[in-house]
């Protein structure tokens, strides 16, 4: 059922409640998801993206009860992500000659993807316009690597209007669509969480772009995201968050992140965050063990975070394998400017906190000097040394 944002433009895509995952299973969904496209009808009739390959055939069948489907014009494909791509297939069966508008990099991945070089594709670059009659257009902004390299935005005069795609979106499930309509702690939450797990990595490309934007000068009335709340009440807010957390974000907190054996590591773990907050007493302090939290929510307190511990037991010459995975992916995100310091138990060999330091330095954090490498059980003096790591993270 499609949904008016303004005027002549209208929402077609699918809310997905009962999403749960994301990426496969790397991206936790906790409060559903939506992937939003739109149909614009003036004197051209345009359709701005799809929805996932799940939801092809209900997304056809919807459309053809809006619009006689060889009625549509133009097809913009933002971004050739199969979340948003997904349902393009059903709908070329049955309009197979209407012009495609994307990048080139999107060519290549609709064609890798869906294996159909004969579709009708015509390659825009930024600046590049399409007129859809009745004094309004569609301008061309690519957003190479955010987060694909065939990413691009349309922007539409006369209603002021960005179809940003996946750039300020969330995935949250709001029936009612408008980030005004939404519950908003569960908006901005998600919102950060989107960021710091899926545009962080290119964090000065996202400052590069608004830098880019801004100079443009283009009104924008609404945002017309691809996940989650569309923007329609002060739409820059969520440019401006973008912008201040594209600069390496940091809030007063710090992260304590841990796996353990036999709960000494996890005594260690407690140790530390009691002494900073002893420290700092105005510093927001977090503990999570990583086997039992959710490796995204974690990220996002990362993310928020100016200082990090990370504990690991010493196993087979290593640290935990959940660990270990975990570190792999903090490597990924390509955090800036954060210290971190280490700590770990162990019975034989205690290569733990050189290996901890050695992955968080190569993930580009600052090592502070002060460590634990506990034998055995911690003792007192062992406690003790939580003290140096608080006061060397606070600093």
């Amino acid at each position: 059922m499609k949904k008016q944002i303004k005027n002549n433009v209208y929402w077609v895509g699918k809310v997905d409640w009962e999403l749960e995952t994301f990426h496969g299973d790397d991206y936790s969904i906790n409060n559903g998801s939506s992937q939003n496209a739109y149909l614009i009808r003036e004197e051209k009739t345009v359709l701005i993206d799809t929805v996932w390959k799940p939801h092809a055939n209900d997304f056809v069948e919807n459309l053809e009860k809006e619009i006689e489907l060889e009625k549509i014009d133009y097809i913009i494909v933002n971004h050739g992500e199969i979340d948003h791509s997904g349902a393009l297939p059903e709908l070329m069966k049955k309009i197979p000659n209407t012009p495609i508008y994307c990048t080139q990099k999107a060519v290549d991945s609709l064609t890798g993807q869906f294996h159909h070089p004969e579709w009708n594709f015509n390659v825009v670059k930024t600046g590049d316009t399409l007129d859809i009659g009745n004094g309004k257009q569609l301008v061309f902004v690519e957003m190479t690597m955010l987060h694909w390299p065939d990413s691009m935005a349309t922007y539409m005069t006369g209603d002021n209007i960005l179809f940003s795609n996946d750039a300020f979106g969330q995935h949250f499930a709001v029936d009612e669509l408008f980030n005004d309509k939404a519950d908003q702690c569960k908006l901005w939450e998600e919102a950060i969480k989107y960021y710091a797990n899926i545009l962080n990595p290119f964090s000065m490309l996202v400052k590069r772009k608004i830098d880019e934007i801004t100079a443009l000068n283009l009104p924008i009335d609404i945002i017309a995201t691809s996940h989650g709340a569309i923007w329609r009440d002060n739409p820059l807010q969520i440019i401006e968050k973008y912008y201040e957390w594209s600069q390496a974000y940091k809030e007063d907190q710090i992260t304590i992140v841990y796996d353990t054996m036999w709960e000494g590591t996890t005594k260690l773990a407690h140790k530390i965050a009691q002494e900073v907050a002893l420290a700092s007493p105005d510093t927001r302090v977090k503990v999570f063990n990583i086997a039992k939290t959710d490796k995204n929510d974690i990220m996002t307190e990362v993310f928020r975070s100016k200082a990090i511990a990370v504990g690991s037991p010493t196993v087979g010459n290593n640290v935990l394998s959940t660990v270990s995975g975990w570190l792999a992916f903090l490597k990924e995100l390509k955090f800036k400017e954060k210290k971190a310091a280490v700590f770990g138990c162990y019975g034989w060999s205690g290569e733990s906190p050189k290996i901890l330091r050695e992955k968080l330095a190569q993930s580009g954090f600052e090592v502070v000097e002060p460590e634990i490498r506990c034998k055995w059980n911690p003792r007192q003096e062992d406690l003790d040394k939580a003290k140096a790591i608080a006061l060397a993270l606070t600093q």
